[in-house]
């Protein structure tokens, strides 16, 4: 009698050293958080103040880490199978719900942004328990301790949904915290201890893709922000010269992280040893900088389409902070993500970061136009310097040494 061939399961087939590409269903997947940055760029605009930047910077943290969890669920089980695309729809509809009521997370529609969001959370992480063959001890119970935490952190999403504003910002700066601390503490849970980094092993060239497709999504939404903006405006001189500052901006940006970084950190990541522990910190937690500079960049550039000229000739502080801040931070994320996979802090990027803090006091004194050609011709230099000074992709992969701990480039 013929030996019955093992139950199929839900997980990708892994190979050493294999990379698995993105899948149709994980880009279709993608296209509600093309609506949610969108979402997020505009609430910032709306609402550009000191409770606006804390309330939409809430909202940014949540849509990140929804988004960045999936993609860690997307590397273990395979996206092609029926029951993975099926969650992954249902996912989308949740997502579609969580990103319209951005707008309104702080007013009418706390509680429908808090239940989509603990909904995909738990959900999301319960499903996984369950498919998860029980051969997978270490999976199995590394989703129990994430369903555990992501209950307890909804406990705040919700009560915050259902307060006032004001105590429902506090409510979500706990539930965030919480979920935040997860991976940080490996998800310690009482009874189960805390998870292993061979829990966390990924496919790591998987990961490092969907984390670069996801800086295609944010600066993609710029560039519809800024051919958005123009195709409204009326075409001077001063607009045209703007337009072209901001697509500058979005060109520089794109360079400084796919010319070196992206593939460089394909590649260290899919030879490294702990895979789980490079891609909790390089691309679970510092990519998310890198996402936020070029959501506040999307800002500036709307910002600059609209005036320009600014008031009398000077920036505002709307203009000075997203202008300048944007590229800060954006710099920031990058410098943090290359130091993790190659081991160097690079000069260009230090420079680069240092021109545009002597920048910040020169800020209200310049037109919006003028800040922002500035800080494009930073962000340019910066790109530049490292083509120049790395080379190509694979001869700065060659020099680097992830024990250095020396600047280079």
């Amino acid at each position: 009698m013929a030996q019955a061939e093992p139950r199929a399961t839900l997980l990708r087939e892994r190979r050493p050293k294999q990379h698995h590409r993105v899948t149709f269903v994980e880009l279709f997947f993608d296209l509600v958080f093309v609506f949610a940055i969108t979402q997020l760029s505009h609430t910032l605009l709306a609402h550009f103040s000191t409770l606006g930047v804390a309330q939409v910077g809430i909202l940014m943290l949540a849509v990140w880490w929804v988004w960045v969890f999936m993609s860690w669920v997307t590397n273990w089980l395979d996206p092609e199978r029926t029951p993975v695309r099926i969650m992954l729809f249902v996912m989308m509809m949740a997502g579609l719900l969580l990103s319209t009521s951005i707008p309104k997370a702080f007013d009418s529609r706390g509680l429908t942004f808090a239940l989509a969001y603990v909904a995909m959370q738990v959900g999301r992480s319960l499903y996984v328990f369950f498919v998860l063959p029980r051969s997978e001890t270490g999976h199995r119970n590394n989703f129990l301790r994430i369903s555990i935490w992501m209950m307890v952190s909804g406990v705040f999403w919700i009560a915050g949904g259902l307060a006032d504003p004001a105590t429902r910002l506090w409510l979500w700066i706990i539930a965030i915290a919480i979920e935040y601390c997860g991976p940080a503490m490996r998800f310690r849970t009482p009874g189960l201890g805390a998870s292993t980094m061979q829990d966390w092993e990924v496919e790591g060239g998987h990961m490092a893709e969907r984390c670069a497709l996801f800086i295609i999504i944010a600066l993609g939404e710029s560039i519809v922000v800024t051919g958005a903006t123009f195709s409204e405006a009326v075409w001077t001189g001063t607009t045209t010269f703007a337009f072209v500052i901001a697509l500058l901006g979005s060109i520089a940006m794109w360079w400084i992280y796919f010319h070196i970084g992206a593939e460089a950190g394909s590649h260290r990541i899919s030879h490294a040893d702990e895979t789980g522990r490079m891609a909790r910190l390089a691309y679970t937690y510092i990519h998310l900088l890198i996402v936020i500079g070029i959501v506040v960049c999307a800002v500036g550039d709307e910002l600059l389409l609209a005036h320009p000229d600014g008031h009398d000739g000077h920036s505002g502080i709307k203009e000075v902070l997203a202008m300048i801040g944007g590229p800060l931070v954006y710099l920031a994320g990058v410098i943090l993500f290359k130091r993790t996979i190659r081991g160097h802090l690079q000069l260009s990027h230090l420079v680069g970061i240092g021109l545009l803090i002597a920048l910040i006091p020169f800020g209200a004194m310049l037109s919006p136009l003028w800040l922002s050609a500035t800080t494009t011709a930073i962000l340019m230099l910066v790109a530049a310097w490292e083509a120049i000074s790395l080379g190509s992709p694979a001869a700065a992969e060659a020099s680097a040494d992830p024990h250095t701990e020396a600047t280079s480039a």
